[in-house]
């Protein structure tokens, strides 16, 4: 059954921006880090459910991120690729694209007001204030809006590398550290996506 989540973080908040990720423990691509910022009254579409992207199907994944892209006041997502993963470790690079979001979205004429980030650790660039939550993408929707764009951007990349390096099943496994994607690279080596400083 789903359990949409409807509140945000900071009611006082007339540009409050999620932010969350997608990939972060995969072997191979990039993390995707996305932003949202939902309008504070919006209601969403019968049938369509904000909430952590992960207890979502698919089929529900790609139906809110439609709507969400439709809905938002503005949204903003970036990808983190493998090189500056290994430069920087995946958790640094994670809060550098994070504060790309937060940038990007300035440029556009969206300047959050506030911040809510899933996890800890992420520090805003200038003032602004914010709070990072614990599993905030299944207790608050902006967070949980960016947490279904992230998912299903990275998802679709995933689709097209695929095509290029048919023998590691991306499409399925999304480049996450299942027995089939490890034993396709004692098969057949790692290629230019994998990440060389974490092998799972």
């Amino acid at each position: 059954m789903d359990h949409p989540i409807a509140k945000v973080f900071n009611p006082d908040s007339d540009k409050e921006v999620g932010l969350d990720e997608a990939g972060r423990g995969a072997l191979a691509g990039p993390v995707c880090i996305a932003g949202v910022i939902l309008p504070k009254e919006t209601e969403t579409a019968q049938g369509i459910t904000i909430r952590d992207s992960k207890k979502m199907s698919e089929k529900k994944r790609l139906a809110a991120a439609e709507w969400i892209k439709a809905n938002a006041t503005a949204w903003s997502c970036i990808f983190v690729e493998p090189v500056d993963i290994d430069r920087l470790n995946i958790l640094n690079a994670t809060l550098w694209g994070m504060k790309k979001v937060i940038r990007d979205l300035d440029s556009k004429g969206f300047k959050p007001d506030f911040i809510v980030v899933d996890g800890p650790h992420f520090h805003p660039e200038d003032d602004t204030p914010y709070e990072c939550v614990s599993q905030g993408d299944d207790k608050y929707r902006n967070i949980a809006a960016a947490s279904i764009i992230a998912k299903t951007e990275r998802d679709e990349l995933m689709r097209s590398l695929h095509e290029e390096f048919p023998v590691y099943n991306w499409k399925k496994n999304k480049a996450y550290g299942t027995r089939e994607h490890k034993d396709a690279i004692k098969e057949h080596g790692r290629c230019v996506h994998h990440r060389k400083s974490f092998r799972g």
